[in-house]
C-alpha cells in the first residue's frame, strides 16, 4: 500500500494505473463527474491486474493542467461509453472538489462497469504530477500496454510532453488531443501553472524510491591497483520496477521500457556507492565492433571502447551477457575500457583497445592489467555452427562441442588467447580462468539473483557495467 494525498490507495497492481505524458484534450460543460469510483479501502487487497485487449484504448484526461471537470464531463462520458479505459490525472488540485468526490484511485472494482454500462474512471491523485505519472506507468508495463490518447489543454501538453521524456521511452506512444479552454474557470491562472521544474520534480520523486532486491553491491578485482578506482556492477539496489530490468540497470534504451529519470537515479545510486561524481560518468555507446574512442578528441558516433588518461573521468563498458573488460597501465597512468560481445571479441576490440593505449599514451602492453567482468560462460552461450568456426580457429578449446548442432562457445577464453597474442602477460588477465583470485567473471545467464542477462531475459534485459577511474592523487576507496 502506497500513502498519496491523505489517502491509502493500491500501487499500480490494481486494474488501472497510467503511464502518459502525451495528452489529448477534450472539453465540453455541464456533465456531472460523479461517476462511481470506489476509493480503494485501507485495508484492499487487489488482485493481479485483469487482462486487457490489445485493441482497448487507454484514456488519459489531464485535470492537472488541462480542463476543468465540469468541462470534462462529456469527455469521460464519451470515453467511458466507447468502452475506453479512463485515467484522471487530478493531483492535489481537486482532490477534495465535490465534483470528483466519487472518485477513487485505482481500485479492483475500477475494471468493472457501473450501473449505467459506463466503465468507471481511475483517478490518479499522487502528491507530485511525476508520481502520478509514474505510478501510471507502473500500471502499464503490468498490463502490457504502451499507447495512451491524451486530453488536455496546449499548455498542459507542453508541459507533459516534458514528463514524457522523463519518465517514458520511445516504445509508449501519445495521442494528444488538445482543447482550447473556454470557460472562466478553465482559463482561471491554475490553469496556467506548472511545476516549477519538471526536472525538479521528477529528481524529487525517484530519489525517494526504495531500493529493490536488497542492496547495491558491486565487484572488484585484486588485480587492479588502488591507484584506480573500478567495479563492476550487480542487479541489486536500484529503483527500477520492470521486472527483467529490476533494479540497477544503469542503460536507457529506445526499444526498453526503463526511463532516462529512473536510469540516472541509478547511476547516482551506482556513484555514491562506489565514490565517483556521477556526472562524470561516460558510457560506451555500443556499435558490436571494434572502434575506440580516445577522450579528448572528437567523439564518434558510435564505439566500443575508450581510453584516457584524465584523472577523475569515469570510463564505463555495459554488458548483459557481452563482457565488459577493463585495462589499467599504473605505470602510465592510463585507463581503458571496451564492450566485448561475440562480435567485437571476433573483430579485436579488446586488442584495440590496448593498441589504442601504446599509440596514444606510449604504454607498454606488458604493464597493461586486464579485468574480464560479468558474462555470459560456454555453458550457456551457443552459435550457429559457421560462426562457432571463427572461434575455433582462434583455438578448439574455444569451442568443446564444435560438432553439436549449436555449439557453445567460450568467448572468455578466446579474448584471452588474443590478448595474450597481442603481448599481454597471462598472469596480468583476471578472468573466470584466475582461481587464485576472488572471482569478477560469474556467469550472467546463471545468477539471475545477481545479474542481467539478455539471453535469459530477451528484449527487456537490464545492463550492469564494467566502469573505471584514474583516481586523485593521495585518495583511496
Amino acid at each position: 500500500m502506497l500513502q498519496v494525498g491523505g489517502t491509502r490507495k493500491c500501487r499500480a497492481s490494481c486494474g488501472f494505473g497510467l503511464c502518459l505524458i502525451n495528452m489529448l484534450t477534450a472539453g465540453s460543460t455541464g456533465y456531472n463527474l460523479s461517476v462511481n469510483i470506489p476509493r480503494c479501502a485501507e485495508t484492499f487487497n487487489p488482485p493481479p491486474p485483469p487482462s486487457v485487449s490489445v485493441m482497448s484504448a487507454l484514456v488519459l484526461i489531464d485535470l492537472t493542467y488541462g480542463c476543468c471537470p465540469a468541462c470534462t464531463g462529456e469527455s469521460l462520458r464519451e470515453e467511458s461509453e466507447s468502452g475506453s479505459r479512463v485515467f484522471l490525472l487530478c493531483g492535489e488540485r481537486y482532490r477534495n472538489s465535490n465534483n470528483i468526490s466519487n472518485l477513487s484511485s485505482c481500485s479492483s472494482s475500477s475494471s468493472s462497469s457501473s450501473s449505467n454500462g459506463r466503465k468507471s474512471a481511475c483517478v490518479l491523485d499522487s502528491a507530485s504530477t511525476a508520481e502520478s505519472l509514474y505510478r501510471f506507468k507502473e500500471t502499464l508495463d503490468q498490463l502490457d500496454q504502451s499507447s495512451v490518447r491524451v486530453i488536455t489543454s496546449p499548455r498542459g501538453r507542453q508541459v507533459l510532453q516534458m514528463y514524457q521524456q522523463l519518465l517514458f521511452t520511445a516504445v509508449y506512444t501519445f495521442e494528444y488531443k488538445v482543447v482550447d479552454l473556454t470557460c472562466a474557470s478553465c482559463t482561471q491562472s491554475a490553469h496556467k501553472d506548472s511545476p516549477d521544474d519538471v526536472e525538479e520534480d521528477v529528481t524529487a520523486f525517484v530519489r525517494q524510491l526504495p531500493a529493490l532486491r536488497g542492496e547495491l553491491r558491486v565487484l572488484r578485482s585484486t588485480l587492479i591497483p588502488e591507484c584506480f578506482g573500478h567495479g563492476f556492477s550487480t542487479r541489486g539496489g536500484g529503483v527500477s520496477s520492470i521486472p527483467t530490468m529490476s533494479s540497477l540497470n544503469l542503460f536507457s534504451s529506445r526499444r526498453r521500457r526503463d526511463p532516462i529519470a529512473v536510469v540516472t537515479e541509478n547511476r547516482r545510486r551506482l556513484a555514491l556507492h562506489a565514490g565517483f561524481p556521477s556526472e562524470q560518468f561516460r558510457l560506451v555507446k555500443v556499435n558490436h565492433a571494434s572502434d575506440v574512442w580516445v577522450l579528448g578528441k572528437e567523439e564518434p558516433e558510435s564505439y566500443d571502447a575508450m581510453v584516457t588518461n584524465q584523472t577523475g573521468v569515469v570510463i564505463a563498458a555495459p554488458g548483459a551477457d557481452c563482457m565488459p573488460i577493463l585495462f589499467a597501465d599504473p605505470v602510465a597512468k592510463v585507463v581503458g575500457v571496451a564492450h566485448a560481445g561475440w562480435k567485437g571479441t571476433l573483430m579485436g576490440v579488446a586488442m584495440a583497445t590496448v593498441e589504442a593505449m601504446v599509440r596514444e599514451f606510449g604504454c607498454r602492453v606488458s604493464d597493461i592489467l586486464v579485468a574480464v567482468g560479468p558474462s555470459v560462460g560456454a555453458c550457456c552461450f551457443t552459435l550457429v555452427r559457421d560462426q562457432a568456426l571463427d572461434f575455433h580457429s582462434i583455438h578448439p578449446d574455444c569451442v568443446p562441442d564444435l560438432e553439436s548442432e549449436m555449439p557453445h562457445v567460450n568467448i572468455r577464453l578466446a579474448n584471452r588467447l588474443l590478448l595474450q597474442c597481442g603481448g599481454v602477460l597471462p598472469e596480468n588477465i583476471h578472468d573466470d580462468t584466475v582461481t587464485a583470485r576472488p572471482s569478477v567473471t560469474p556467469c550472467t545467464s546463471c545468477h539471475p539473483e545477481l545479474f542481467f542477462s539478455h539471453r535469459r531475459d530477451g528484449m527487456e534485459f537490464g545492463t550492469q557495467v564494467g566502469n573505471l577511474w584514474i583516481r586523485e592523487t593521495g585518495t583511496r576507496a
